[in-house]
């Protein structure tokens, strides 16, 4: 499976020593850029993986993992594992416009009235708010 957003977390390593020898392990968060954002806490296994992904908070990242259950003592957890990781450029953040937009002109606006003055929400008596 594949997952695509923004990094918001890198949690701290974990490292221990097991029958098979040493390992590491790290986990990060990573949130989508759907209309409602969803967010997964994901890991990576392995020290030479972890220094091959380099991850960073902030990054824009496409994420290859897979998902898998396991039960200790009566209880089921979830583990989602990456094994894949390839950084993604953003489109319009990285690129400045070659010519930007100039202001409306003051006089176009002087007739407008101020949504922002005092009492102008006295003005609009309707709530269209559904609670």
């Amino acid at each position: 499976m594949e997952l695509q957003g923004r990094i918001i977390a890198v949690l701290e390593a974990r490292e221990g020593t097991s029958a098979r020898g040493p390992w590491k392990s790290q986990e990060y968060v990573i949130e989508t850029h759907d209309q409602y954002p969803k967010k997964m806490v994901f890991n990576i296994f392995g020290a030479d993986r972890i220094a091959q992904f380099a991850i960073k908070a902030g990054e824009e990242l496409l994420v290859s993992f897979d998902i898998d259950a396991h039960e200790y003592q009566g209880r089921w957890f979830n583990n989602i594992r990456a094994w894949n990781v390839q950084r993604v450029e953003v489109p319009g953040v990285a690129t400045a416009p070659t010519s930007p937009v100039p202001p409306p002109p003051l006089a176009a606006t002087a007739g407008a009235p101020d949504p922002f003055a005092p009492g102008a929400a006295d003005e609009d008596k309707t709530d269209d708010l559904p609670f």
